[in-house]
């Protein structure tokens, strides 16, 4: 499987929705090397990218589950959890979750992740 790296920023909610308004206001153009997904701190980019969601998406990458009822046999979490993470890991941008034939199919995005902190 080919590397797709994701960079993360970490900003204060105070500094993103400043930056936020003078990109709005035409201000500031942001560099296509900057992050596009962002955290608060690390604590919450930890909370997303914990190792029990590494590890799901290390399965996901290397065994290609067709469904969420396969994953959770591969897994050995409950579907309602996996469905819950997934979704939140498909909002960052992490995973894709493809729809088809009446099921969904989770596929990891980002393989890899770079983290741009800025004090």
């Amino acid at each position: 499987m080919k590397k797709s790296v994701m960079k993360i920023g970490i900003l204060s909610k105070d500094e993103y929705r400043k930056r936020t308004i003078s990109i709005a206001k035409g201000e500031y153009r942001p560099r296509k090397d900057e992050p596009k997904v962002w955290f608060e701190s690390m604590e919450s980019l930890g909370q997303i990218l914990s190792g029990q969601n590494q590890q799901l998406l290390r399965i996901i990458r290397d065994r290609h589950p067709n469904s969420l009822t396969e994953l959770e046999k591969i897994s050995g979490r409950k579907k309602s959890n996996l469905s819950r993470t997934l979704k939140m890991l498909s909002n960052y941008g992490i995973v894709d979750l493809i729809r088809e034939k009446g099921t969904v199919r989770p596929v990891v995005k980002a393989t890899d992740f770079r983290v741009e902190l800025s004090l």
